[in-house]
């Protein structure tokens, strides 16, 4: 664990959502990251697929997003997009 320094406007903004949210602001800060990293390795979805895959991810059993090798990112991309198609119909 270390230490990040952040601008005083964005911890201004973390902590009104960690406060409505009902989170800590490390808590906020780390969902932020975690949005942000999977949202780079998966350009193709939506704030709501990728709350989608972490949900999914959190019930496997946690950990298999974090830092993914690209193979690893082109599988979870197709299944996600398998798992939006089911949530369609």
């Amino acid at each position: 664990m270390g230490i990040v320094k952040i601008s005083d406007l964005m911890h201004d903004n973390l902590r009104d959502a960690s406060d409505a949210l009902s989170r800590s602001i490390n808590s906020q800060a780390e969902h932020w990251l975690r949005v942000g990293m999977l949202a780079e390795l998966h350009p193709e979805l939506n704030y709501g697929d990728i709350c989608q895959l972490m949900l999914r991810d959190a019930r496997a059993g946690g950990g298999g997003l974090a830092f993914v090798k690209p193979a690893v990112a082109a599988a979870a991309s197709a299944t996600a997009s398998k798992v939006i198609r089911k949530a369609a119909r």
